[in-house]
């Protein structure tokens, strides 16, 4: 398997831990102060982590662009987690999280307008199964 596979695996597996942990969090409180305490905690953790992980010279490396992309990158993420925390606070895990995931849809979508990625039949595929089964699990019985 290769590497960012297995990055890529690690992080579905915390991030489905991440939802319900964050529900259990958000007993009694409104969902934009659990964002709030969340977000800070993961920014102690980032800055903690690109102490140990980031040589120092590497922040030399980084560009308006970066800074610029990076920015755009910071308030897409805001704007996705106030409403993702809103959604549940209100919703049942599974089906928040599920609705979240079809982010990749979106993602295969831009990824080929922006950057000019292939889309296969595979990824068109696995794109209108993500899309059926979401539509499957907000459908009301």
């Amino acid at each position: 398997m290769e590497k960012w596979v297995f990055y890529a695996f690690l992080s579905m597996f915390f991030a489905g831990f991440t939802s319900v942990i964050a529900k259990m969090g958000l007993a009694g409180i409104s969902g934009e102060l659990g964002l709030t305490v969340r977000t800070l905690f993961v920014t102690l953790f980032v800055l903690g982590f690109a102490a140990i992980a980031v040589p120092f010279d590497n922040f030399l490396l980084l560009n308006r662009a970066n800074f610029f992309w990076l920015a755009v990158s910071g308030m897409t993420t805001t704007l996705s987690w106030v409403f993702y925390y809103k959604a549940l606070k209100l919703g049942d895990v599974a089906t928040v999280a599920l609705i979240d995931k079809g982010s990749v849809v979106v993602a295969i979508v831009l990824a080929w307008l922006v950057l000019k990625e292939v889309i296969t039949l595979r990824i068109i595929i696995g794109g209108t199964l993500i899309m059926s089964g979401l539509l499957v699990m907000i459908k009301k019985p």
